[in-house]
């Protein structure tokens, strides 16, 4: 099978990149034409675990190639997908312009049937809007061509995208048709074969499945926060609290982790985005409202500790941060807690110094230029009088603390991710700081 790519960015490169591993043609397209020659020239535009290998196999050996156009692909394609971005517009709704540019360039050469498939996130009308822009180019060249419009939207989680599309839980398709049904059946095949299993239905219902899931998982991470809160509260530990409703099989033990908070580029946007079709349609989603209040309050929740352990005298200390991207295995700064939390501290007058293994260099591009980045986690200690856990990379889980004592000014951790053990640390003599926990401030030594 034939497949055009419209967009390469984290979704359209990931899908491109592991149909045409499983044998399929696989044509990407972006307007970009200096991200086509990078990604010609083999380099990523985006930092994904494995991803660098995959396509650079699957060029060399023919599956995979880029263009910034699709003048003249069509007709060698039996699906496309639409990629592209939706950023968030001023209303918090989707911007779709993106995506109709690309329907409209698809009417505009559309020559014989095909599938085309919305991928990327899109609100609930999004296909049909995708439908009547196609029908209507296709009107304006007075043709009358077949095709159907399907909606797959992705499930990828960022830094585990590639197996996450090798191995999915589930491949959601929204068509209209038997025949659109058939063929993404048939495309998603080599896909299925340990018993991973397609769920089928009407357009309307998968679009709004992406968003309903990225709602749900935000709630339960807001949900947590707001627990952790009120452990801290009243002298409970949310760690106990998180095994004794985890180990519910109707909760579930995953995403019940509290911290400073989500970012990413879907979750914020996503949430809001579905508030917002809430709004357009009477009927306001009160509860992601709270999850998304509770959330900014979160992302600021380890500045507040900070005051506390440093007795309110930010201004003039120094102020170490291991971990700026919204999570480990990618170097996505978009609505990273670490922006927030870092921004108010330069407003607060302290010397920051940041270390993440993968992310400083789309990290300079977003934090004040004030801040200090080091080139490991240890030189980020230097002579400071706080250390700031905002992403759980693996290299941080278990640091040399004697070498951290000795590096650092004053030896207070704030962990935003709980990663650390509150006891361990206090044997060691070192002032810990958690979320969801009252056990911070005990001190051996």
């Amino acid at each position: 099978m034939k497949i055009l790519v419209v967009g390469a960015g984290y979704v359209g490169l990931v899908t491109g990149a592991c149909l045409s591993d499983v044998g399929m043609q696989v044509l990407v397209v972006d307007n970009n034409q200096q991200k086509i020659k990078d990604l010609q020239a083999g380099i990523m535009p985006i930092y994904e675990p494995g991803l660098e290998e995959l396509v650079k196999r699957n060029v060399q050996q023919g599956r995979l190639s880029f263009s910034h156009s699709l003048h003249n692909q069509l007709s060698k394609v039996s699906v496309v997908f639409i990629a592209v971005g939706t950023p968030q517009d001023a209303d918090g709704s989707a911007d779709l312009k993106y995506v109709l540019q690309v329907a409209d360039e698809i009417g505009q050469n559309l020559e014989d049937y095909l599938v085309v498939v919305t991928k990327s996130t899109v609100p609930v009308g999004a296909a049909q809007k995708v439908k009547a822009g196609i029908s209507r180019q296709l009107q304006n060249r007075g043709l009358n061509i077949p095709f159907d419009v399907a909606s797959n939207p992705e499930f990828l989680k960022e830094g585990d995208a590639i197996a996450d599309f090798m191995s999915p839980d589930r491949i959601v398709i929204g068509t209209e048709t038997e025949k659109a049904k058939n063929i993404l059946e048939e495309l998603y095949k080599p896909f299925l074969l340990n018993g991973f299993r397609i769920i089928s239905m009407d357009i309307p219902s998968a679009e709004l499945t992406k968003y309903a899931a990225n709602a749900m998982l935000a709630t339960r991470i807001s949900f947590m926060n707001d627990m952790a809160n009120l452990c801290e509260l009243i002298g409970a530990d949310i760690h106990q609290v998180r095994r004794g409703i985890g180990a519910d099989p109707r909760i579930g033990n995953k995403f019940l982790y509290a911290g400073i908070g989500y970012g990413g580029a879907c979750f914020p946007k996503d949430v809001q985005a579905l508030m917002k079709t809430g709004l357009d349609n009477g009927h306001p989603l009160r509860i992601l409202n709270a999850v998304e209040q509770i959330n900014a309050d979160q992302k600021m929740r380890l500045y507040h500790k900070l005051e506390e352990a440093l007795e309110g005298m930010i201004a003039g200390k120094t102020i170490a941060v291991w971990g700026l991207s919204f999570k480990p295995q990618t170097d996505d700064m978009r609505e990273a807690p670490s922006v927030v939390l870092i921004k108010a501290l330069i407003a607060a007058g302290a010397r920051v110094q940041a270390y993440d293994p993968v992310a400083m260099p789309v990290a300079a591009q977003v934090l004040p230029e004030a801040v200090v980045f080091s080139t490991d986690e240890y030189q980020a200690l230097q002579e400071a009088d706080a250390l700031l856990l905002l992403t759980e990379w693996r290299m941080f889980r278990s640091p040399d603390w004697d070498r951290l004592k000795s590096l650092m000014r004053q030896p207070i951790v704030l962990d935003g991710r709980n990663i650390y053990n509150a006891e361990q640390l206090a044997d060691k003599g070192i002032r810990y700081w958690g979320i969801g926990t009252t056990k911070q401030l005990t001190t051996t030594i």
